[in-house]
């Protein structure tokens, strides 16, 4: 298959015989199986139109050649033949014995004249085939002491030849069941060899053995498709794979040929040149897919066998290459490949006539590949050797290190023996200093995070004493124009009660009236409406942010407590809202959450800090934008609820987020931060037995994600 068909291109010219006339074939023993393609005349039908009528006036050309040749041709093909019955037995059988023609028919006269048409090929189920066979079996009825004419039209896709066979059923039977038998060697021995390595594969763990499997099953699906046997037992009924099987196969053969080789010969490291021309074989042969899948069966076909034998006169070379460097399975593959090669060089020879059509050319592919695989696999075998024997010489001279590295030990030890006095007693003076520095140290501790305290202390306090002098100055500032307001109200309340009875009183009330109109009475009852709301909104708002401060205020309790998470956040947006900008949005994506136990003060802390660190990354973003602070809780499960806090934020590299939680460590600038805040927050979550997670994406933003358990004491969450 691999490259007769491009040998055929070449040859056929050349080793071509003349033809001779066309005569009856006699067929008289019915113990004989007669081979009677030299005795057929050929037509070629290049319009593709030509009825059995047109091809009885047609002119045909006899064939000499004992298996008639057609080549790879895009155009149907004739074959006539004439059969003299001189036997006893009417009932005859025709066969090609050439399984993977696409469509062929028998022409056959009866009694009347007309003809019977049998149609064959793999563009038909197998079950519609009149013989369980993968050969074409055309069952004939010829009077004995008649003769009568027959044709073959013949489509084919991929080279095509006619070895066609005349006898009774039972000889017939006893060809092929021969063919079948040696077949079933062929197969057990591919099977063997393919569960041989694959057995070594799943030992060893060795990739190129699991290729070499892969190998053996597409060597003998190739040589299973061109006797037919893939259509019958795999596919019966899937007319389109039996007909591009010639080209599919053959084609991941050709891959995993090619993978193999540079697996088993490691051209990677051995010869690199080598190993890219057999990437360009494996690119190549996957090219061949496209014309087959667009319906260019033809050109599929000559792809598929250039690329073939290129390949195969390069793997030679590359081999070759391989084994100059002393590399041993190179030369085994040498072999195996040649043997290969040759018994494909003997199957042309056969296809062109120039070597008879005989068991041993009929056979020698499947010799030839059976050996391959046998040869390989040996080599494969050997190659397991090789690796004890690298393991064997690698344990050699690791005992020879292990030894020289006890030696040098023991004359180490005595050195260290007096260092390590001598260092011991330097180490206990060292140690009763680094007591003092550790009890400094942690001196030190409190007082930074002390500091750190403070430090949020006073930021707190002023903002909320701006937060507080806000509503306050709008209070103080109704209170002037109320008492204006007031004032005239006063006036007018004395105008009525100066009413003189005795006078003239209408006068009087006119006078009133004309004062209504100066004060304007209506625009005075509605501002001072205004003024009184004004000064409610104001003594509301203070009252918010006190409530605030006293549910945020609980951060020196020590004891437990069950708390409302969500108070502890709203307070804390409360009491930062003076600091957050005014393209900011707050947005609370809240669940429902049963009650927590915590240190709530603690919690507060952990929250003003993350919040106001996410404030800080919007303030410092170079492009503002409508920015979000985002904060959601969650319950997670039974035992454990979630609080998110994200922000749109210039966000942290991956070397900035590793360091975060390092006490003293700060992206701020100098004076501007301690760089304790999130140690603390990372210590009280810790103390909580909760976990901290941190995404962030550099110009986009970060997220502190916050896991704490419901219950501290009975659902401890660990990380």
């Amino acid at each position: 298959m691999y490259i007769r068909s491009l040998l055929f291109v070449l040859l056929f010219h050349l080793f071509t015989p003349r033809a001779h006339a066309q005569r009856p074939i006699v067929y008289r023993d019915s113990s004989k199986l007669l081979q009677i393609g030299g005795h057929t005349e050929l037509l070629v039908d290049k319009s593709g139109k030509l009825t059995i009528h047109d091809v009885e006036r047609a002119t045909f050309t006899a064939s000499a050649q004992a298996v008639p040749n057609l080549g790879i041709t895009p155009y149907t093909s004739w074959a006539k033949f004439s059969i003299k019955n001189e036997s006893t037995s009417p009932k005859l059988l025709v066969e090609v014995e050439y399984p993977t023609i696409d469509e062929i028919t028998l022409y056959q006269k009866d009694e009347d004249g007309h003809y019977i048409t049998t149609q064959l090929g793999e563009y038909k189920n197998f079950d519609q085939r009149p013989y369980n066979h993968q050969n074409y079996i055309f069952p004939i009825l010829i009077p004995p002491g008649s003769t009568q004419d027959f044709f073959l039209k013949i489509k084919a896709g991929e080279q095509a030849q006619l070895p066609l066979y005349l006898g009774t059923e039972t000889q017939v039977n006893v060809k092929n069941t021969q063919r079948n038998f040696i077949f079933g060697i062929y197969t057990g021995i591919i099977l063997v060899m393919a569960l041989y390595n694959l057995f070594i594969a799943i030992t060893t763990k060795d990739r190129t053995y699991l290729i070499y499997v892969t190998y053996i099953i597409c060597v003998g699906l190739t040589q299973a498709s061109q006797h037919g046997y893939t259509f019958r037992y795999l596919y019966p009924n899937n007319t389109w794979f039996a007909l591009h099987d010639t080209v599919i196969i053959p084609i991941l053969n050709g891959l995993t040929a090619a993978i193999f080789i540079q697996s088993f010969l490691h051209t990677k490291e051995r010869y690199r040149v080598g190993h890219r021309i057999l990437n360009v074989v494996i690119v190549f042969y996957a090219l061949c897919f496209i014309p087959m899948f667009l319906d260019h069966y033809f050109i599929a076909q000559i792809w598929v066998q250039l690329v073939a034998m290129i390949g195969s006169i390069l793997a030679l070379f590359i081999s070759y290459k391989v084994s100059r460097t002393g590399y041993t399975p190179a030369t085994y593959f040498l072999v195996a490949w040649g043997i290969f090669l040759t018994s494909v060089i003997i199957f042309v020879l056969r296809n062109f006539n120039i070597l008879p059509y005989n068991d041993f050319t009929y056979y020698a592919l499947q010799l030839g590949s059976a050996a391959e695989v046998t040869l390989l696999s040996f080599a494969l075998a050997n190659k397991i050797n090789m690796y004890r024997r690298e393991k064997e010489a690698s344990q050699v001279i690791a005992l020879q290190v292990s030894q020289e590295n006890e030696r040098l030990v023991r004359e180490q030890n005595a050195v260290l023996e007096a260092k390590v006095q001598e260092r011991t007693e330097e180490l206990q003076s060292s140690n009763i200093e680094l007591n003092k520095t550790l009890k400094s140290l942690k001196e030190a501790q409190t007082q930074l995070v002390e500091s750190e305290k403070m430090a949020s202390l006073g930021q707190l306090t002023a903002g909320i004493a701006h937060e507080i002098n806000n509503p306050i100055n709008f209070v103080t500032s109704n209170i002037k124009p109320l008492k204006l307001d007031f004032a005239d109200l006063k006036s007018l309340l004395q105008k009525y009660d100066e009413l003189d009875t005795g006078k003239d009183v209408s006068r009087q009330l006119q006078d009133i009236e004309n004062f209504k109109q100066q004060i304007d009475i209506d625009y005075v009852h509605n501002e001072i409406e205004t003024l009184i709301q004004g000064i409610e909104d104001g003594a509301s708002r203070t009252a918010e942010i006190v409530k605030g401060l006293r549910t945020f205020s609980r951060l020196d309790e020590s004891d437990l407590k069950s708390v409302d998470l969500h108070e502890g956040i709203n307070s804390t947006l409360v009491l930062l809202r003076n600091t957050i900008p005014t393209n900011v949005q707050i947005v609370r994506d809240f669940d429902e959450l049963p009650k927590v136990e915590c240190y709530a003060g603690k919690l507060n802390q952990v929250f003003l800090n993350i919040i106001n660190n996410a404030i800080n990354a919007i303030k410092t973003k170079p492009e503002q934008g409508n920015e979000q602070l985002t904060i959601t809780t969650r319950k997670v499960d039974a035992n454990t609820v979630s609080i998110g806090i994200r922000d749109t934020g210039i966000g942290m590299s991956e070397k900035v987020k590793e360091k975060i939680f390092e006490p003293f460590f700060t992206t701020k600038d100098v004076g501007e931060g301690t760089g304790l805040g999130l140690s603390i927050v990372f210590s009280i979550i810790e103390k909580h037995h909760g976990k901290i997670v941190v995404e962030s994406t550099p110009g986009k933003g970060s997220e502190f994600i916050i896991y704490l358990p419901l219950n501290i004491t009975n659902n401890p969450l660990h990380n």
